[in-house]
């Protein structure tokens, strides 16, 4: 008779055990916000500065509401080596630095192009010695630059697309324009303040720039097979990272 006893406060606690453990459900919500906005505004935002035929050569692509740009670069004959040392700017405006890895091109013919981030607005970068901000960075379908390295840091930014800055240290000093062209249908800047990364020649996150130059060259080979006449066109892709921790 003990035992049974026994056994049956063994069960009555099981049952009550499991009572205690069930699964227990819950309804909670919580709210979101976001904005959708033109490239030049957004917080990693693109500027263009270079001209080629039919204006910038960063420009909107279809009409201004589409939230789509292209760098166009104009009709070029083999054998020509073409520089834009700014074909477009690239600015952070969050509240943390934000470091750029790498940059492939996405394309079904051969890109001709090589790519680099620099400082200088007006210099080469196809030499540190004319920009010793200079990173090569992508080089006719090789990735130069490796995905796993930091070519570029850029410095915080203020969430204001109207400027751009040299030294954060102080943005009252430092600041520039970067104004909307109404032809393209971006923002621009034609200011040749030197930009400097974080991490460069002791630049810190407190007193580097948030922004860099992109300059793109198309190098085109005397020859050209003639299936690769005509139009080229693909995507470059920029990867960046952002360490998020306070």
């Amino acid at each position: 008779m003990k035992i049974k006893r026994r056994l049956g406060l063994i069960a009555v606690l099981l049952l009550i055990l499991n009572m205690v453990i069930a699964t227990q459900y819950a309804v909670t919500k919580i709210q979101y916000e976001y904005a959708i906005v033109h490239p030049s505004n957004s917080n990693i935002r693109y500027i263009g500065s270079d001209n080629t035929t039919g204006g910038r050569v960063l420009r909107i692509n279809g009409d201004n509401n589409s939230g789509s740009l292209k760098l166009s670069f104009g009709n070029w004959s083999a054998g020509t080596n073409k520089i834009y040392s700014a074909a477009f700017g690239i600015i952070n405006e969050e509240d943390v630095p934000v470091s750029i890895s790498h940059i492939n091109v996405s394309s079904l013919n051969n890109t001709y192009m090589k790519i680099w981030l620099h400082g200088n607005r007006t210099a080469n970068a196809n030499s540190t010695a004319s920009d010793p901000t200079s990173v090569l960075m992508y080089n006719n379908g090789t990735i130069v630059n490796a995905s796993n390295t930091t070519a570029w840091t850029l410095a915080p930014g203020d969430d204001n697309a109207s400027t751009m800055c040299s030294n954060v240290s102080n943005r009252d000093i430092f600041s520039s324009n970067t104004t909307w062209d109404n032809a393209s249908h971006v923002r621009f800047s034609l200011n040749n303040t030197i930009g400097y990364s974080v991490g460069f020649q002791g630049k810190t996150q407190l007193n580097a720039s948030d922004y860099v130059w992109v300059q793109i060259a198309l190098d085109i080979p005397n020859y050209i097979p003639q299936n690769e006449t005509g139009t080229h066109t693909g995507v470059i892709w920029i990867h960046l990272t952002a360490d998020t921790t306070g």
